[in-house]
């Protein structure tokens, strides 16, 4: 039978990896208890690590994968450019959560100083005509 750390650290394992569980919003209270510092622990043992949107180094038609943590809550999302027209394009974070227009439920923008936890090893090819199919 595993202890109660060994199924917390699991979880958390799970969550980062996308494993068993989708990534999305996840509150981050196991058994009555803050675990935030737990997650941010394992964000970093599978290379994600802190920075801005501004500090993320991506091209047009890459995305990478973060987390945004708000309170005791987990957000799972991406780094991206969004395309509005030929000349006119934003890099931001976009949660995989989405509002009731279908729109991204947190934004941040790269002048936002908010702290995101980005592995910047895993870019992977997007359509940037299509953000939504993200």
């Amino acid at each position: 039978m595993k202890s109660n750390s060994d199924q917390l650290m699991e979880a958390l394992h799970d969550i980062v990896e996308g494993r068993a569980v989708k990534r999305s919003k996840h509150e981050l209270i196991f058994q009555g208890n803050n675990v935030t510092e737990a997650f941010i622990e394992t964000l970093r043992l599978h290379q994600y690590l802190p920075g801005t949107v501004d500090d993320i180094d991506i091209k047009p038609g890459e995305r990478v994968p973060a987390f945004y943590i708000e309170d005791h809550t987990a957000y799972f999302g991406w780094v991206f450019w969004e395309k509005f027209t030929e000349l006119r394009l934003r890099k931001l974070f976009g949660t995989v959560v989405r509002n009731p227009k279908g729109d991204w439920l947190i934004q941040l923008p790269p002048k936002s100083p908010k702290i995101i936890y980005v592995n910047r090893s895993t870019i992977f090819e997007m359509d940037i005509d299509r953000p939504f199919e993200l």
